[in-house]
């Protein structure tokens, strides 16, 4: 993986990648729009968020929109572990959910991940 998190501290880190691991910019306006520094602040606190409402409202839009697009991501890599790995539903279930069983929710997650990626 060439995007690297490196800690620099006990409390903090760099994150680097390059220009080819981010070729449609979510990485960018991820980090330059401060939805990665509000979802990994909701991340840490435990979703309490800023006291005040406007602040919350806007930590919990920019943390809820950076979320979709994770879900997003993850349905086209349920994609490429069937179609390109060919891995088994079981296989994908039990990374994904730690759970064998889970077989449905891994299929509904490939088709989402089709229809993302026009297929």
């Amino acid at each position: 993986m060439s995007v690297s998190i490196t800690p620099t501290g006990q409390t903090s880190a760099e994150i680097t990648w390059e220009p080819g691991d981010d070729p449609q910019g979510y990485l960018a306006r991820a980090v330059e729009s401060d939805q990665l520094a509000y979802a990994l602040e909701a991340l840490g606190n435990g979703g309490t968020g800023p006291a005040d409402a406007k602040a919350a409202l806007s930590a919990a839009m920019h943390t809820t929109t950076l979320a979709r697009l994770l879900e997003r991501r993850a349905t086209v890599q349920v994609v490429r572990l069937r179609d390109d790995h060919g891995l088994s539903w079981r296989q994908i279930a039990s990374a994904i959910y730690d759970d064998p069983d889970r077989q449905s929710s891994v299929r509904r997650m490939y088709d989402s991940g089709r229809r993302h990626l026009g297929v």
